[in-house]
C-alpha cells in the first residue's frame, strides 16, 4: 500500500523527518519497504497564464501564445497543442537565453515524469486559482515524498490513511484530527427499496440516491494527485472521490446507475449457476455461498469484491445510488480468490472493516459529490441488524499476568495512559483492570493482545535486558541416544529423494479418499476449499506433489517430507494429538535411464530398503519388524506394518488400485509413514572386537508352509548360531513344480565366523545340522534337497 506523506500529515503531523517516521511505523508493525519522491525538484518551471493565443502566420498547426509568469514582460512561445486559450493557467519552463530574453516551453505530465497517472497527455491545465509565477513544485507539492508499506493481516484498520495517523498519534503521544461531517440534508425525497435477506452476511447496508449530478465534471487537482501519488488510476470524478475516500478512511463505497436498477435492491445469496459479467469484463458463474447485491430482475455486484457492467456508472450517468456497507468478513473472504479478481474493496472486506464508518463516509462521499458535480442528495437508508454487528470485546487485564509476561513492571498511570490512547475505555477492577477495546480494532480479543498492545506503544527498547536466573538443576543430556531428523533426511537425499514442504492444510474430498471414516479438523476460516482441512497424515501433500510433479513429465520421482498431522483425539487435554512423521513416497524407475542397465520399476522391496537404511541409523534394525498388515490407503497385497517391541510406528506400502483409479494415476506410487518420535531412540555404537579368523558361509533351502513369514526363520537362525553367526539373507523363495501346494521354499546364506579359531568343517556341519533340526522343531521346515551344497569362501 501507498500513501502520501503530506497526506498523512494533514491528519497528525509529528516532529520528526521522513526517515524517523517511517522506522517508527515499522517500530509498530507497519513495515515501511521504501520511500520514494514525488517527482524531480523542477526550480525552472512556474505557473504562467496566457493572455493572448493566436496561429502562427506561416504555419496553421502551430499556435503562438503569450504567457504572464508575474515578470515585467510577457514571453511568447510556440505551441502545437489545440488546447490551448486564453486565461488558461499552465506550467512554463523558463529558459533564459544569452541576451538576457526569457524564453519558455508550456509542459505536459510526461514531460515532468509522471505521465502514467493522467489520460490526458497534453499540456498541464492547473486550476484558475493557482498563484502566477509560483514555482509548480511548491504548488503542486512535488516535494513529498510516497511510503510504500505492508499491512499484517490483523491490522485492517491501518489500510487508510486516519488509521495510520491513529497510530502514529498513538505513538507521539498527539491529537489526531477529528473527522466530523455534517448530515446532508436532503432536496428530494427519492429513496430506492433495500431488502437484506441475509442480515447475518450483511449486518449493516447504508446508501443514498443523488439526482442530476454533472459526470463529466473534471477531478479537481488535489483529489487527483492525492491518488496519484497512493497509486491508484483515475477514472472519473465520481469514482476518483469513492477512492479517495477509500483511501482517506479504509471504507469502500460503490456506486450504482440509478437508471439500470430494476425496482430496488436485495442483499442476498446466488442463485445456483446464477452468472453476472464484472467490470473487468469476465463472465462469472455464482455459486450459492456467494453473497450480491441485486435489483428485481439481475445481479448487480459480488457484494465486498466487485460490481457489474450492467450496473454500472459511466459518464454518461446523471442518477446515482451511493452503497456503504458492513459486510461480514467470514462471507467475503475467499470470494475474491474464486473468481479471479483482488479489488482493493476485497481486500478490506475481507479482513473487517470499523463499521461506524459507513454513515459517515456515506455524508462525506454526498458532500464532495455535491460540491464537484452538483446534484439532489435523497435521504439516507439505514438497513442495520444491530445484533449481527461485531461488539466491541471486553478483556479483564490482570496486573499479575502483565508484569509475569513483559518480565518489566511499567507503571500503573502509563498503562492507562497508554489504553486511553488506544481508545480503550478502562475500569478499575481488583489487581488490574476492565478493558473495552475500541470498535475500529477487532484484532484485540484477548488478554494476551492487550498486553502486546501495551508492550508495542511503551517502547520495547524500554525494557532492560535482564539475564535469565534459573535455580533448575542441569541433568545429564541424552542428546546422544536421539538419532536427529536432520540425519535420517541426509541419508534420503543420498539414495536420491528431494525434501518437499507442503502444506498442513489438504483437500479434505481427497483426504476422505485416502482415510475414509476418519475424522479430520477442518478450518473456520480456510484460503480455500482445497486447503480447509488440517492433514492426518503427509500422504495427501506427497500424492499431489507426485501428481503434479508427474503431469510435468516428471517420471521418476522420490520425496519426503517431515512434519506434524493433527489428529482428533479425547484422550489429549487440548482434543488434537500432533504426531512428528517422516514421510515418503517413491515412483517410476528403479535407475535413472542408462545404456548399461535394463528399465526396471521400483517396487516394494526398493522403499522397504529405503526404510531399513533409517532404521538402521538407531542401531537397532534387528528389533524392527515388517509384519503383513492391511492398511486402507494400500494395496493389501503389498504393504506392512513396521513395529517396535510390538507396537506399530511405520507403514509402508503401494497404493490401493481403486485410490489409484479415484486420482486417476496411471503408475504405482510406493510409500511409507515413520513416526518419528517412536524411532529415534538409538543405541550408542560401541568399539567391537574384529575377528582374526576368516569367515565362512552355507547356503541351505528349506520348505516351510506358505504363512510362515521370511523374517521370522532369519531371526530363529540368529537366535540358535548366535555368536557363530554373522549375518543371514534370503536371497531366494520359490514356489512351483517340485514344492507341494502351500508352501514355499526359503534359500538362505548364513555367513560363519569364530572369535577364537578358524572354524573346521566337522564344526561347520554341526553347526549347520542343529539349525535345520531346530527349525524343523520350530516350523516344521525340511530342506529342499538331502543334500546340501557347501561352498568355502575364498
Amino acid at each position: 500500500m501507498k500513501f502520501s506523506e503530506l497526506w498523512l500529515r494533514e491528519w497528525v503531523n509529528p516532529t520528526i523527518d521522513s526517515n524517523a517516521l517511517a522506522e517508527q511505523m515499522t517500530m509498530f508493525g507497519l513495515e515501511v519497504n521504501s520511500i520514494d519522491a514525488v517527482a524531480n525538484n523542477y526550480a525552472d518551471v512556474v505557473v504562467g497564464q496566457i493572455v493572448e493565443c493566436d496561429y502562427h502566420p506561416n504555419n496553421e498547426q502551430l499556435l503562438i501564445v503569450k504567457v504572464n509568469i508575474n515578470k515585467s514582460n510577457l514571453i511568447n512561445i510556440n505551441c502545437n497543442d489545440v488546447s490551448c486559450r486564453k486565461t488558461l493557467k499552465v506550467a512554463v519552463h523558463i529558459v533564459e537565453s544569452d541576451d538576457k530574453l526569457l524564453q519558455g516551453k508550456l509542459c505536459s505530465f510526461a514531460e515532468l515524469g509522471i505521465r502514467d497517472y493522467y489520460h490526458n497527455i497534453g499540456i498541464i491545465e492547473l486550476p484558475i486559482d493557482a498563484p502566477i509565477g509560483d514555482n509548480l513544485s511548491n504548488y503542486l507539492k512535488l516535494y513529498d515524498k510516497i511510503f510504500d508499506f505492508s499491512v499484517t493481516p490483523n491490522r485492517a484498520d491501518c489500510l487508510g490513511i486516519v488509521g495510520i495517523a491513529r497510530e502514529i498519534a498513538i505513538i507521539n503521544k498527539l491529537p489526531l484530527k477529528r473527522f466530523f461531517t455534517q448530515s446532508v440534508a436532503p432536496l428530494i425525497i427519492n429513496i430506492l427499496p433495500i431488502n437484506v435477506i441475509d442480515s447475518i452476511a450483511c449486518p449493516r447496508y447504508i446508501g443514498r440516491v443523488i439526482k442530476n449530478i454533472n459526470s463529466r465534471m473534471n477531478t479537481p487537482l488535489w483529489i487527483k494527485e492525492k491518488l496519484r501519488r497512493s497509486g491508484i488510476s483515475l477514472v472519473n470524478v465520481v469514482i476518483d472521490i469513492t477512492n479517495y475516500i477509500l483511501l482517506e478512511f479504509g471504507q469502500p463505497i460503490n456506486v450504482f446507475d440509478l437508471n439500470k436498477i430494476n425496482g430496488g435492491l436485495i442483499i442476498r445469496r446466488a442463485k445456483p449457476k446464477e452468472k453476472i459479467t464484472l467490470l473487468n469484463g469476465y463472465k462469472a458463474t455464482l455459486t450459492s455461498e456467494t453473497l450480491v447485491v441485486a435489483d428485481h430482475s439481475k445481479v448487480l455486484s459480488i457484494a465486498g469484491i466487485i460490481g457489474g457492467i450492467d450496473s454500472s456508472f459511466t459518464c454518461a450517468s446523471s442518477h446515482i445510488f451511493l452503497e456503504a456497507a458492513f459486510f461480514n468478513p467470514l462471507v467475503i473472504r475467499g470470494q475474491a480468490r474464486k473468481y479471479g479478481v483482488n479489488t482493493e474493496a476485497s481486500l478490506r472486506y475481507e479482513r473487517g472493516i470499523d463499521p461506524m464508518l459507513t454513515l459517515h463516509v456515506i455524508e462525506r462521499a454526498t458532500s464532495l459529490i455535491l460540491d464537484i458535480c452538483g446534484g439532489q442528495p435523497g435521504p439516507v437508508i439505514n438497513v442495520t441488524n444491530t445484533a449481527a454487528l461485531p461488539k466491541p470485546a471486553t478483556i479483564i487485564l490482570r496486573r499479575k499476568k502483565l508484569d509475569s509476561l513483559i518480565g518489566y513492571i511499567i507503571p500503573d498511570q502509563e498503562i492507562i495512559d497508554i489504553l486511553s490512547r488506544i481508545g480503550c475505555k478502562i475500569t478499575n477492577i481488583t489487581h488490574g483492570w476492565q478493558i473495552l477495546t475500541p470498535h475500529w480494532r477487532f484484532d484485540i480479543e484477548t488478554e494476551e493482545n492487550i498486553i502486546e498492545e501495551i508492550t508495542r506503544i511503551y517502547g520495547y527498547d524500554k525494557i532492560p535486558h535482564v539475564p535469565i536466573r534459573s535455580n533448575l538443576l542441569i541433568q545429564q543430556s541424552h542428546k546422544e541416544t536421539i538419532l536427529p531428523l536432520e540425519r535420517a533426511k541426509y541419508l534420503l537425499v543420498d539414495r536420491g529423494y528431494y525434501e518437499a514442504i507442503t502444506y498442513s492444510f489438504v483437500d479434505p474430498k481427497i483426504q476422505k479418499l485416502l482415510y475414509p471414516g476418519h475424522v479430520m479438523l477442518h478450518l473456520r476460516n480456510p484460503l480455500s476449499l482445497e486447503m480447509s482441512a488440517m492433514r492426518l497424515s503427509m500422504l495427501p501433500g506427497l500424492i499431489c506433489a507426485v501428481i503434479y510433479n508427474n503431469n510435468r513429465q516428471q517420471k521418476n520421482i522420490r520425496l519426503f517430507e517431515s512434519g506434524s498431522c493433527f489428529i482428533p483425539s479425547k484422550n489429549v487435554d487440548e482434543g488434537i494429538r500432533q504426531n512428528l512423521l517422516l514421510s515418503g513416497v517413491k515412483t517410476g524407475c528403479r535407475f535413472d535411464e542408462h545404456w548399461s542397465t535394463k528399465h526396471q520399476q521400483a517396487d516394494f522391496y526398493d522403499i522397504k530398503g529405503d526404510i531399513e537404511a533409517i532404521l538402521e541409523l538407531t542401531g537397532k534394525l534387528d528389533q524392527f519388524e515388517f509384519k503383513a498388515q492391511e492398511q486402507s490407503v494400500l494395496h493389501p497385497g503389498q504393504c506392512a506394518a513396521i513395529n517396535l517391541n510390538s507396537e506399530t510406528v511405520g507403514w509402508v506400502g503401494m497404493i490401493h488400485p481403486e485410490l489409484e483409479e479415484k486420482l486417476n494415476l496411471s503408475y504405482s506410487i510406493f510409500v511409507f509413514e515413520l513416526l518419528w518420535s517412536k524411532i529415534n531412540q538409538r543405541k550408542i555404537p560401541k568399539a567391537t572386537f574384529l575377528s582374526p579368523f576368516p569367515t565362512t558361509y552355507r547356503d541351505i533351502a528349506i520348505v516351510v508352509k506358505e504363512h510362515i513369514r521370511a523374517a521370522d526363520v532369519t531371526t530363529e537362525c540368529k537366535h540358535i548360531l548366535k555368536t557363530k553367526l554373522i549375518s543371514v539373507n534370503i536371497f531366494d523363495v520359490y514356489k512351483g513344480i517340485g514344492i507341494p501346494p502351500g508352501f514355499k521354499s526359503l534359500a538362505m546364506r548364513l555367513i560363519l565366523q569364530s572369535d577364537n579359531s578358524t572354524l573346521e568343517e566337522e564344526k561347520i556341519s554341526t553347526i549347520i545340522s542343529e539349525c535345520i533340526e531346530l527349525l524343523k522343531k520350530r516350523f516344521q521346515a525340511s530342506l529342499r534337497d538331502e543334500h546340501y551344497k557347501e561352498k568355502w569362501n575364498l
